[in-house]
């Protein structure tokens, strides 16, 4: 099989759902006017005992528009994971103009994804055990992160290499990175890769609390505790963890000969990949395996650090989290004063779908020539000296970007992204 360059992955479809909206065009514009989609907790009932009281959901979406979700799907795949991927996938789709069919369906893969899967459905049937029911019998496929995948190959016909990569909160990136394996190697000609997540599930946000994870804002002296708008603040000097989102991001991806046979628009160009494992600390990043990161997806693309003309940033608004990738952007680039965009500010920690809703925000960005803005930033004197676009989205012509994925147990993807 023919080994492709990197420069020959190309992007040409995306759709997400965040908690800024469920259609794309409007959460561009709701990124682009600075607005923020966290809020208080609506998905279970809050007590006095709870520590995280914000978070970021995705808006209701009425599912009687899309034909492949019935009455009888309604009933048995009950984790939002499950349809809210075959969603993005099927749109994806639509985005990118390809059309499965029986000549071409043994040639589109599925990298498509979660970091948590359909967790909710497990601890819904211990409850159910608890009481001395007992578990719906599509508790199990709703769990199984691999049935991501699964269902949309399922909704889209397609048959080539399926697999589901997990890389904690890079997991959106690790989808396109393997995407881009499979479509260098000659196994796939197209590859629905993605991710998604909808974490805000009572019993794992006080487990990231109680790891001081998660944003808690108990005290009437932060600037949060009336306004959840103000809870994630990568970077600021009163960073106080991550705020747990909900959302999910999907790709049609292809090599660029790939899309000019089948006739597909290219979006982006993934220029170069960087992944490395951190082989120390569970969660605290390493600071030279995440500079090895950058360096390696700069290396890979073939681009000089002065080339880069815009960072979206990991910011996850954890303290040593943001200091290690603040330090690692001034090894690689020096003093340069590179525009920083932290679209967690606005929407929170998506988990594993962070990294592809931020791929195609920067996709977005490059092709729309804005930068997005990173709110709630309150400078740090201890990190290097940043530019994070903190006053507004900001008009920008760029035509190359770095996009940051770092996750728990050492996950590293950087990716290097153009303009077509």
């Amino acid at each position: 099989m023919k080994n492709r360059s990197p420069s020959d992955i190309v992007i040409c479809g995306y759709d997400m759902v965040t908690p800024l909206g469920t259609e794309l065009e409007a959460q561009w514009e709701a990124f682009a006017a600075g607005r923020s989609g966290v809020d208080h907790i609506h998905r279970y009932a809050l007590d006095d005992t709870d520590p995280v009281r914000v978070a970021g959901q995705v808006p209701a979406i009425d599912w009687e528009r899309y034909d492949f979700w019935s009455e009888r799907d309604a009933g048995n795949w009950f984790s939002p994971v499950i349809f809210h991927s075959m969603l993005t996938a099927s749109r994806a789709l639509e985005h990118a103009g390809l059309v499965i069919t029986g000549q071409n369906a043994h040639r589109v893969g599925i990298t498509y994804s979660s970091a948590i899967g359909g967790l909710d459905a497990m601890i819904g049937a211990e409850a159910k055990l608890r009481l001395g029911g007992t578990p719906h019998p599509f508790t199990n496929p709703n769990g199984c992160l691999n049935l991501v995948g699964g269902k949309v190959s399922i909704l889209t016909g397609a048959q080539g290499p399926i697999f589901s990569p997990v890389a904690a909160c890079a997991t959106g990136a690790s989808s396109i990175a393997s995407a881009a394996m499979l479509l260098q190697t000659g196994r796939a000609d197209a590859v629905i890769a993605g991710a998604c997540d909808f974490p805000v599930i009572r019993s794992l946000i006080w487990s990231f609390a109680s790891m001081n994870g998660a944003f808690k804002s108990l005290k009437p002296s932060d600037r949060a505790y009336n306004d959840p708008t103000k809870a994630s603040r990568p970077f600021s000097a009163d960073r106080k963890g991550f705020v747990v989102s909900e959302g999910a991001a999907a790709f049609v991806v292809s090599t660029r000969e790939g899309a000019e046979r089948l006739g597909l628009p290219i979006r982006g160009v993934i220029r170069g990949i960087g992944m490395t494992s951190d082989a120390t600390h569970y969660v605290a990043p390493h600071l030279p395996t995440i500079t090895a990161c950058i360096r390696g997806a700069l290396a890979d693309a073939g681009v000089e650090p002065g080339e880069v003309d815009a960072i979206n940033a990991h910011a996850a608004s954890t303290g040593v989290g943001d200091a290690t990738e603040a330090r690692a952007l001034f090894e690689v680039f020096g003093a340069r004063r590179i525009p920083i965009s932290a679209n967690k500010s606005q929407i929170g920690h998506t988990m594993g779908a962070s990294s592809g809703i931020e791929l195609v925000l920067t996709v977005e960005g490059l092709n729309k020539k804005m930068l997005l803005p990173t709110l709630n930033y309150d400078p740090d004197p201890k990190l290097p000296t940043l530019d994070p676009v903190a006053q507004g989205a900001r008009p920008v012509e760029h035509r190359c970007a770095l996009s940051n994925s770092f996750g728990f147990g050492g996950c590293n993807v950087c990716l290097i992204v153009s303009r077509h």
